[in-house]
């Protein structure tokens, strides 16, 4: 599958090289080439110019710092239907860091704003709560990506990439539920900065299927 991915940072290089050994066709571009062409060097694949990136690709990965994000879609025509049809995979965290609090207005996600910026893309929320160290190790044990979105082929195109870098896909719902995702990851980063492990502030309940119903209060 041909992946465009917008944004040269950790995350574009973790994902573009785990997809890219998996045998995707993967491209980068970024709002400075210098910095796609170094973030494709050590991804092993090619950089493009904004404007080719998502032109062929059968998905596209938004990988850039929640204040980047109106200007590189913009950049790539996506409000004028450039990324329409496209499943669009957003793993950005609006929050402020240190702190964990959504920039977003109350009862909105990124995601939502995400969808209005590219018109007629189908939008899944996902990648967003490991750090890119996590996708970048071979020997990382597999993670589950809580991911949203509406289009049902859409997320079984995203369900797929998360399984060949290694990961278990769980969809949780509609695009309805990505504030609620984006608070989960606020959590994980507030409790992060102030020194705690986020896995010790989360119980271990049982699934369904492992105790015979729904979990114990």
């Amino acid at each position: 599958m041909r992946i465009g991915i917008l944004g040269t940072g950790t995350l574009a290089v973790a994902l573009a090289t785990g997809w890219a050994r998996t045998g995707h066709d993967i491209v980068i571009g970024g709002r400075s080439f210098e910095r796609a062409e170094a973030a494709a060097k050590a991804s092993g694949v090619r950089a493009r110019p904004l404007c080719e990136v998502a032109e062929h690709a059968a998905a596209v990965l938004l990988s850039v710092r929640w204040e980047g994000v109106a200007d590189i879609l913009q950049a790539v025509g996506a409000p004028a239907g450039a990324l329409a049809g496209k499943p669009l995979i957003d793993p950005t965290n609006a929050v402020d860091h240190g702190i964990g609090v959504l920039r977003t207005e109350s009862g909105r996600a990124a995601a939502h704003r995400v969808a209005e910026l590219a018109p007629g893309a189908h939008v899944v929320k996902a990648f967003h709560l490991f750090p890119s160290t996590h996708w970048s190790s071979l020997s990382s044990p597999a993670a589950v990506v809580a991911m949203c979105g509406d289009d049902r082929r859409a997320l079984e195109v995203v369900g797929a990439l998360v399984r060949d870098i290694g990961g278990v896909p769980a969809v949780i719902g509609g695009l309805d539920r990505a504030r609620q995702l984006e608070e989960v990851a606020g959590f994980v980063i507030a409790l992060a900065f102030a020194g705690i492990d986020p896995r010790s502030a989360v119980p271990a309940v049982p699934s369904p299927e492992s105790n015979g119903g729904a979990p114990q209060s």
